[in-house]
């Protein structure tokens, strides 16, 4: 008996979902008496790795008007189901003249009953100072869909890059479009025959990832993780047209266990484009 116990318990552990913290998480945060609002709607675009760190943005809001953007780093424990959220900057908000947004520290368990969720306290100070804000509690359910665009993350080089940036508009020439089981990407550009000089810009949903970039034999590897139920769209930019018209490249695409192989080419008339879904 005690052996098929302990079978019965294993497939139960087996059936349960993983814990795949990637992607948008929205419900209340409350606050004790001497905050602006008694009550939030808060939504988290959480991007997980695979060594339990996490990354994202942290968008506070009464309504879709008043509201702040706040990126945020953390850590996850898979054993003990504990995440620890630390909100960074302010990047955009917009609030009543009486309001201070406030830098926040969270501590959350990963419950599951009927969908995932997030329960716990947070606690913080106010922009600008070190007075605490009064702290309250938090409760989220993840979400196949979000309120707030979500972010494609770059590094503050291209976005001053991207600020300045003025390409020449063209038409845009789907190659492939790939359905995705995985949240985690890794796209790989080579030079597609000889190497010849050629150079690309590349964006991801309009969000400059690489710029005048040569292809050659060695790849310009870019990972990237794909939030649930969102459309993605890489767009391979020709800088030039190398010794030998038209800019080409082999793509790699490697998607969990699949592997994604085509040759692209862009021209001074045309970009490149693949577009992928992530579908749950």
């Amino acid at each position: 008996m005690r052996i098929l116990h302990l079978f019965v318990m294993i497939l139960f552990a087996a059936s349960l979902p993983a814990q795949n913290l990637t992607g948008v998480w929205r419900g209340k945060r409350t606050q004790v008496n001497g905050g602006c609002y008694p009550e939030y709607w808060l939504e988290l675009h959480v991007y997980y790795t695979k060594d339990n760190a996490i990354m994202g943005n942290a968008y506070n809001y009464y309504d879709k008007d008043r509201f702040t953007k706040i990126n945020f780093t953390g850590r996850y424990n898979p054993q003990t189901k504990r995440l620890v959220i630390i909100e960074n900057a302010v990047v955009q908000y917009n609030v009543p003249a009486n309001c201070i947004p406030c830098i926040k520290t969270y501590d959350l368990n990963w419950l599951l009953s009927d969908k995932q969720s997030l329960d716990g306290d947070w606690k913080g100070h106010e922009m600008g100072n070190n007075n605490m804000c009064p702290p309250g509690r938090i409760h989220l359910d993840k979400e196949a869909v979000s309120v707030f665009p979500v972010d494609v993350f770059q590094n503050d080089t291209l976005v001053g890059l991207q600020k300045n940036l003025k390409l020449q508009q063209r038409e845009k020439e789907i190659v492939q479009t790939i359905a995705i089981d995985t949240s985690e990407i890794k796209i790989e550009l080579y030079d597609n025959a000889e190497i010849d000089g050629d150079t690309v810009t590349v964006f991801l949903n309009n969000t400059l990832l690489l710029y005048k970039k040569r292809l050659t034999d060695k790849p310009l590897t870019l990972n990237f993780t794909a939030f649930p139920n969102m459309d993605y769209e890489f767009m391979m930019y020709a800088d030039n047209l190398g010794k030998i018209p038209p800019n080409t490249s082999l793509m790699v695409i490697t998607v969990g266990k699949k592997r994604y192989e085509m040759r692209i080419s862009s021209s001074e008339q045309k970009s490149a484009v693949v577009r992928f879904r992530y579908q749950l």
